[in-house]
C-alpha cells in the first residue's frame, strides 16, 4: 500500500509511506484461530476417547505453533518504508527503528527497475555507488505505481523533466 503523506509545511518535503497490504483485520485473525481450534479440539477429543492419551497434548502444541505463526504474520504487516523527497535530499527510512538506510541529493539519484515495466520485480534507488532496494513487499502493480510516482518526485525535486520510457 502506498500512502502519500502531506507535507507539514507547504513546499516542504514530500513523503511516501509504503506498507504491505493486510488481508485480515486483527479480529478476523482471532476468528480464523477459533475456526482452526474447533476442529483440532474435536479431533483431539475423539483421539483421546479412542485411547490416545497424547492427543490433547499434541493438539495443544499444534495450536501454540499456529498461534505463534499467525502472530508473526500479523506483526510482519507492521513494517514500512518511508521515502522522503525534498529539493536537497532523498531519504529512505525503514521500520522498526525508522533508521535512514539511504540518503542522497535527488539530482544524483537514479531509479532502476528490473523486470517487466508494468510489473517490475525489483526497484532500486542508487547514487554514487550506493544502492537500496525499495518496495520489495509490494505487489508488482504497486511497484509499477511507485516507480512512476518516484520518477515524477525526483524530476520535480531536481528540476528535470521525467524521462519517457517506451
Amino acid at each position: 500500500m502506498i500512502d502519500e503523506l502531506p507535507p507539514s509545511v507547504p513546499g516542504s518535503e514530500a513523503q511516501l509511506l509504503l506498507r504491505p497490504r493486510r488481508i485480515l483485520t486483527s479480529r478476523q485473525f482471532f476468528v480464523l484461530f477459533g475456526l482452526i481450534s474447533v476442529p483440532v479440539a474435536a479431533v483431539s477429543g475423539y483421539g483421546f476417547a479412542l485411547g490416545n492419551a497424547y492427543a490433547p497434548w499434541f493438539a495443544l502444541l499444534d495450536l501454540v505453533i499456529v498461534a505463534v505463526a499467525l502472530r508473526g504474520v500479523w506483526q510482519s504487516g507492521d513494517r514500512y518504508e518511508r521515502i522522503v523527497v525534498g529539493e536537497q535530499r532523498l531519504e529512505v527510512r525503514r521500520s522498526p527503528d525508522d533508521a535512514a538506510v539511504f540518503q542522497a541529493h535527488p539530482y544524483w539519484v537514479r531509479l532502476r527497475t528490473e523486470g517487466v515495466r508494468d510489473a517490475p520485480d525489483h526497484l532500486r534507488l542508487g547514487s554514487q555507488g550506493r544502492e537500496v532496494e525499495i518496495g520489495s513487499f509490494l505487489p508488482p502493480g504497486e511497484r509499477s505505481e511507485l516507480a512512476e510516482r518516484l520518477r515524477w518526485m525526483l524530476a520535480a525535486a531536481s528540476g528535470r523533466a521525467p524521462a519517457n520510457e517506451h
